[in-house]
Parts: structure tokens; C-alpha cells; sequence
């Protein structure tokens, strides 16, 4: 099982339309994946006397990621960084366990012409930290809202789509010999 993480809580946003381009690759292809959205986050959970104590309202979430077998973040960048939802989802995971020896791999959405490098720049550096097993390919979508159709079912530059569909294909090869 892969878990896809759409990294931010913004309704409506081009990161959740990549995910949901992942969802769909993965359901092609006959690999379990699941949607962790972080715009389904509970009410309140940005509340400071959860950091330390979620609400039980988390277990589903915190459930989700201790029981993948893989981990495919889609990110947008917001001011030149991830946003700051998914930095707190990644506090509210229980340490060690929940990224320790998981496989990750990163998909960057940005309008900018980086296509969000830096954001998975700074997501592999924690990752690193919780030490997870990093998979080596990543996909940036730069201008992301033209590399889209405009209701956001497939990727319309080639390019991209190509490295879409082989880094997918080969993080779920990397989550299979890490079983």
C-alpha cells in the first residue's frame, strides 16, 4: 500500500490535482494506493495544545501512515517552502516509527518556473532525519497550471507525463523490494 499525501490543506489546489493523477496511475496499474488529504485534516488540529498530544480525531491519519508501505508526497511550494500544514502533519506523526525505514519519494507542484525543488529539498532533509529510505527520482511540475488540462485529469506535456509514469512506476518497484 502507498500512501499518497497531498501536502497542503488549500481546497481546490493543482497539488491535490497531481495526486489524484497518482491515485489514478496507481489504480491502472493494479497498485494499492490510498489519498491522505490534508485539506480532511479535523477541525482544530492547528490548535497549539495538540502538538504534542494529538486529538484522537488524528488516529486515522496517524493509523494511515503507520500501516503504508511507501510514501509519495505531492508538494506544492508556497513562498519558497513547503506549507506550513504539512510541516505540522509531519510533527503530529508519532517519532520514530512512523517514517522510520519507510520508503519516500516527492512530486513538486509549483506556478514557478523550479517546480518546487526547493520545497522537497527541505522535505528530504527531514525525511533524512526520520530516517526514511529516500527513493532517488522526483517529478516537478514547474507552471504547473500549463502543464495540465484544464480540469486537471492528465498531465499535457510529454516530458513530464513521461517522467510522471517512471518515477510512479519505479517508487512502487522501490516500496516492493523493501517489503
Amino acid at each position: 500500500m502507498i500512501t499518497v499525501i497531498a501536502g497542503t490543506n488549500r481546497q481546490g489546489s493543482f497539488t491535490l490535482k497531481v495526486a489524484k493523477l497518482v491515485m489514478a496511475h496507481y489504480a491502472a496499474k493494479g497498485v494499492q494506493a490510498q489519498l491522505c488529504d490534508l485539506a480532511a485534516l479535523p477541525a482544530g488540529i492547528f490548535s497549539p495544545e495538540h502538538y504534542w498530544n494529538p486529538p484522537a480525531s488524528f488516529a486515522p491519519f496517524q493509523k494511515m501512515i503507520l500501516e503504508t508501505d511507501g510514501l509519495l508526497v505531492v508538494t506544492p511550494e508556497y513562498n519558497g517552502g513547503f506549507p506550513g500544514a504539512l510541516k505540522y502533519f509531519i510533527d503530529l506523526l508519532k517519532f520514530p516509527e512512523s517514517l522510520h525505514g519507510k520508503p519516500a519519494a516527492f512530486i513538486g507542484v509549483a506556478s514557478g518556473i523550479f517546480g518546487a525543488l526547493r520545497p522537497i529539498e527541505q522535505l528530504e532533509m527531514i525525511f533524512q532525519y526520520r530516517e526514511a529510505n529516500l527513493y532517488g527520482k522526483r517529478v516537478l511540475f514547474p507552471k504547473v497550471e500549463t502543464k495540465l488540462s484544464p480540469d486537471g485529469s492528465e498531465i499535457t506535456d510529454e516530458f513530464i507525463r513521461k517522467l510522471f509514469v517512471a518515477t510512479l512506476d519505479g517508487f512502487a518497484e522501490f516500496c516492493r523490494k523493501l517489503k
